[in-house]
């Protein structure tokens, strides 16, 4: 299916790695113009050189670090460099640690909401304007059925997410009559089939050891309250199955789907 997206400027944050740079590669194959934001600056201009051979023409890398206030103006200075901001991936998000909320630092709080609220909200509040000017536009937030469900032992980064879905709900009922639409794609579990698709600021990057840190003291019977079950035969997603989603929503194809919250759970929320 041709998206029809050739020449349409596209913002991914958090597009070195996983998700984010399977949806870079996406758009980049249907022909987008890609401005890709992260902090790996090797990891970025690999994906440059990615994006151009998937089939794009223009493809560059803004080095930016969402939890700064001041990102969203230079990563829009350097999108306006391409042309007029068309697609808002908003996929920077994870969570900070895992525990019990009883147990939680209140100071740790603020990491997991910024990290997965306020991000997409700076830089959403940075490109509505011209696409209300322009009377289109297409926002995609990457949410989680964490939003949904509620993970165990992750209770901010689930309030968080719900947040991020609720968001989307309200945003698409105030901007639908300026012809701009806002979804949201709320992966289970997500990991790329290819080993060298994690920036050396992800969680799954081989060096990071994040999750053996995050849950080092977590007891066997909470590890097994932790997980859920899908029904097509594997625990988790690929990347590439969470960003065709993506992809199909910025596109035209979608031009009547807005304010949609889409699981991508392998049916675990059955």
């Amino acid at each position: 299916m041709d998206m029809q997206l050739t020449g349409r400027v596209a913002i991914v944050t958090g597009a070195t790695a996983n998700i984010g740079r399977a949806i870079s590669l996406g758009l980049a194959a249907e022909g987008a113009a890609l401005v890709a934001v992260g902090r790996d600056v090797d990891a970025g201009a690999r994906l440059v050189d990615q994006a151009i051979a998937a089939g794009t023409e223009k493809a560059r890398f803004v080095a930016a670090d969402l939890g700064d206030p001041a990102a969203p103006a230079l990563i829009m200075a350097a999108a306006s460099e391409l042309g007029d901001v068309a697609i808002l991936i908003n996929n920077v998000g994870g969570n900070v640690g895992a525990g019990f909320f009883a147990d939680s630092d209140p100071a740790s709080w603020a990491g997991d909401i910024d990290l997965n609220l306020g991000t997409m909200l700076r830089m959403t509040h940075a490109v509505l304007p011209d696409m209300i000017a322009r009377k289109t536009g297409a926002i995609v937030n990457i949410g989680s059925t964490a939003g949904l469900v509620g993970d165990y032992m992750l209770p901010v980064y689930s309030a968080a997410k719900a947040a991020v879905h609720g968001f989307t709900k309200v945003l698409a009922k105030e901007v639908g009559q300026h012809g701009v639409r806002v979804n949201c794609v709320a992966p289970y579990g997500t990991v790329s089939r290819d080993p060298a698709a994690f920036s050396k600021g992800s969680r799954f990057h081989p060096d990071s050891n994040f999750f053996g840190r995050a849950f080092a003291s977590t007891s066997p019977k909470d590890m097994e309250k932790r997980s859920r079950q899908t029904v097509l035969g594997r625990p988790v997603a690929y990347a590439e199955e969470v960003a065709s989603l993506a992809v199909y929503l910025a596109s035209d194809q979608a031009g009547f789907i807005t304010g949609q919250v889409y699981p991508v759970d392998g049916g675990s929320l059955l």
